[in-house]
């Protein structure tokens, strides 16, 4: 890498290192994962301190822009919080089992609710949740445990944890989080200045003993998916709900926010694992997978406090989530048979998850997906096998971006995978070598 390139700046500040760093990665000079150069030779080809380099390469952490790894030195993280068309596609002309989308035959239809929409703009001084929405909202969390009584509206699931982590915790704070995880919570906290400690899952959620550790040592939130983990594909049971909250009762401080983002279409019931009358929790709902990736409208309930401090920084910034939005929820919640509908999407998620995992399964490769639209396959090296599926057609995703500490795995999207495709998926998974994949007992 050319450093003179790379830190182009007339300037020989820390600040001027940086800014000419963020260039580089709007300008696609240097690639999202890249590694930077070391601190010596950066301060000895442009001539100043390695403690402005260091100075710079801290404020590219503290941004989102880097990630340090010790002795492995620095690099540009994975997905660093600018706008410069980094969203990964797969390649022309292969079959997508990459992105995770719902499958669009499985969401409802809009039409009726698109003309029952209202002809003229609310207006400013609107109140923010539609009451119709409220009631609505409060049915469906009631309907699995979830304390309503308080809620507003954002734009999103993972625009709602940022407005609840915003509202609790400071740079610097660490955050228990799920490992293998979704990445852009990853991305979100350390963008936010917060540090993730990754907590190991399994097919019933977080462990407890894992959280339990996560939070002796300083983690003041917790960000977990009660049902449809992404990417493992997780749910909670009773017990593990119980596991977790005894763990939560020896510190009763911290922060829960569940990412409830597939709400029931992708499999599992428990939801609501902070303990009731917590100081600080928050669900956070999001109606993308049950009607739509397009509307971007999450539901946020919690605890009095933190629902006022969310509604009210975004009352100071936005304002409000688009009343357009809140009457297409509306119209779509209100539809006669959704709940069917619904019911019949969960099904059909079910019936292409685990036939996969039997197709896999029947050539001896463990994997895992009890809930959700995607199924996690461990293997000893992610290349291979991703070559392997593309060499059959398919796209799938490595799971290097998923994980934190846990061993390398590809994730496979089955929500739109047809039965009948199974086999011929799970078959290019055993040929990748059959040596590269994880292997049954």
């Amino acid at each position: 890498m050319n450093v003179t390139e790379l830190f182009y700046t007339t300037g020989h500040r820390a600040a001027d290192l940086t800014t000419a760093v963020e260039g580089a990665v709007r300008d696609g000079r240097i690639q999202p994962g890249e590694r930077l150069p070391t601190v010596r030779r950066v301060a000895a080809e442009l001539g100043v301190s390695p403690a402005t380099v260091a100075a710079a390469y801290r404020e590219l952490g503290r941004r989102g822009l880097a990630v340090g790894a010790g002795r492995s030195g620095t690099s540009i993280a994975p997905r660093p919080p600018l706008h410069a068309g980094f969203t990964a596609r797969p390649r022309p002309g292969l079959r997508d089992l990459a992105l995770g989308h719902p499958d669009p035959r499985l969401l409802p239809e809009w039409s009726r609710a698109l003309a029952g929409l209202p002809r003229r703009s609310a207006s400013y001084g609107s109140a923010l949740v539609e009451p119709d929405l409220a009631d609505l909202a409060r049915e469906r969390l009631s309907a699995d445990g979830v304390d309503a009584s308080h809620l507003t509206v954002v734009s999103g699931a993972v625009d709602g944890i940022e407005r609840v982590l915003g509202a609790h915790l400071r740079p610097g704070d660490a955050v228990a989080v799920e490992d293998p995880v979704y990445p852009p919570i990853v991305d979100l906290l350390r963008a936010m200045s917060l540090r993730p400690l990754p907590v190991r899952v399994d097919a019933r959620g977080m462990l407890a003993d894992d959280l339990d550790q996560a939070l002796g040592r300083g983690a003041r939130a917790v960000v977990m998916t009660p049902r449809s983990q992404n990417p493992f594909g997780s749910a909670l049971d009773d017990l593990r709900r119980t596991e977790l909250r005894r763990a939560l009762a020896r510190h009763p401080a911290v922060l829960v926010v569940e990412d409830d983002h597939a709400e029931a279409v992708g499999g599992g019931s428990v939801v609501g694992v902070a303990i009731p009358g917590s100081p600080a929790w928050a669900v956070v709902r999001s109606v993308s997978k049950t009607l739509g990736p397009d509307l971007r409208l999450a539901v946020v309930c919690g605890d009095e406090g933190t629902v006022a401090r969310v509604a009210g920084r975004l009352a100071l910034g936005p304002g409000w989530v688009s009343h357009l939005l809140q009457r297409l929820v509306i119209g779509l919640w209100s539809r006669p048979g959704l709940d069917l509908l619904l019911a019949q999407a969960a099904d059909t998620y079910r019936q292409r998850r685990e036939g996969l995992l039997d197709a896999l399964e029947r050539r001896g490769i463990a994997a895992h997906g009890v809930t959700g639209l995607n199924v996690w396959v461990p293997v000893e090296a992610e290349a291979p096998v991703l070559d392997a599926l593309a060499e059959a057609g398919y796209a799938a995703l490595s799971g290097e971006r998923f994980r934190i500490t846990t061993a390398p795995a590809v994730r496979i999207t089955c929500a739109g995978l047809d039965p009948s495709e199974a086999e011929s998926v799970a078959e290019a998974v055993a040929a990748a070598g059959r040596q590269g994949v994880a292997r049954l007992a």
